[in-house]
């Protein structure tokens, strides 16, 4: 079975199936010349949680935000946001979402404070205490409260960022959509401002972020859609990938001579073997584990290392990509 094989006998997402989509990509195309950059792309992103859209550059996540707010339209598939067509209602759909390009466009002579007010104008407010009050909610969310009066050239990569995150909920959209948010920040910019995308959903906002990072979506995302030439490759919550592709418990053992753990093959319960010094190993049940290190000791084994092991996104991701459902390589293992 092909990774493609894989995620096609299964719906596309195990995630909050009995929750309202925010937004719906049935079969959708987009074509830039000879380049097909959306080749049938089926997505739902259920309310209330974060949706990471991964996969490697070229691999359609911008143009999949673009097609969601209306700023590009399909060349076949459907679209909908809030049940709206973005082509037809660009507009409707729009004022309801916020949204952080990969590289956003701010106006470096004017203050932080003035980019965000031109922006709280172009959604509606009027000059006046509210829209300064909520100018000044937003900007302290992000932290560059205290930077609003200096210009924006001035700010560094990571001020940037937050000023246009805080732009992006000044008309405290329902649908939040983030291309690459940390992409030129430094780990501790990044971190700070995973950890702001991440508290959003308990505001009952929808969140879409676009990564190419394993590291971002792990631990952040309720919903994981592996994006691959244009089209959907798998999708659902982490947990549920991870039940789905390593339904066996696995298991890394080390040993003094890494030959010795050959043994492993032959004990009862053992589902997989991939040699190595950590070798992997796959059981039926990681209760077996404790008779698996008998097992090795009475066969005169010398262990140095026994490490239960929980698949991450980044084995899940690779395994995949590789046409394969387990770590210890063997195809066809979680079918």
């Amino acid at each position: 079975m092909t990774a493609l094989d894989a995620s096609s006998d299964a719906p596309p997402s195990d995630a909050g199936r009995s929750v309202p989509s925010v937004v719906r990509l049935d079969g959708v195309r987009r074509r830039f010349g000879s380049v097909e950059a959306l080749a049938g792309l089926d997505l739902d992103v259920p309310h209330g949680g974060i949706t990471v859209l991964l996969g490697p550059n070229g691999a359609g996540k911008t143009t999949a935000i673009r097609v969601i707010t209306g700023a590009l339209d399909p060349d076949a598939g459907r679209v909908s946001v809030f049940g709206l067509d973005p082509s037809e209602e660009g507009e409707a759909v729009r004022r309801r979402c916020g949204v952080v390009s990969a590289k956003p466009a701010l106006y470096d002579r004017l203050s932080g404070f003035d980019n965000l007010a031109y922006s709280a104008e172009l959604h509606g407010f009027d000059r006046g205490a509210r829209m300064d009050e909520r100018i000044r909610e937003a900007a302290a969310r992000f932290g560059i409260e205290a930077a609003l009066a200096q210009q924006v050239g001035g700010y560094s990569t990571g001020m940037k960022t937050r000023l246009a995150l805080a732009r992006s909920i000044l008309h405290e959209p329902e649908l939040l959509l983030f291309d690459e948010p940390t992409s030129g920040l430094d780990p501790e910019s990044s971190h700070a401002v995973l950890e702001l995308i991440h508290a959003m959903p308990a505001e009952g906002v929808t969140v879409v972020m676009c990564t190419h990072l394993l590291l971002e979506a792990e631990g952040l995302s309720d919903q994981v859609v592996v994006l691959e030439d244009g089209a959907t490759l798998l999708a659902g919550t982490p947990e549920g990938l991870t039940r789905r592709f390593w339904p066996a418990a696995v298991v890394r053992l080390a040993a003094e001579v890494p030959a010795t753990l050959e043994a492993v093959r032959d004990l009862p319960g053992v589902r997989a073997y991939a040699p190595g010094n950590p070798a992997t190993v796959e059981l039926d049940d990681a209760a077996r584990i404790p008779d698996v290190v008998l097992g090795l000791a009475a066969r005169g084994v010398r262990l140095t290392r026994v490490e239960p092991h929980t698949p991450s996104l980044e084995d899940l991701y690779f395994a995949v990509r590789a046409g394969r459902t387990g770590p210890a390589g063997e195809a066809g293992a979680a079918a």
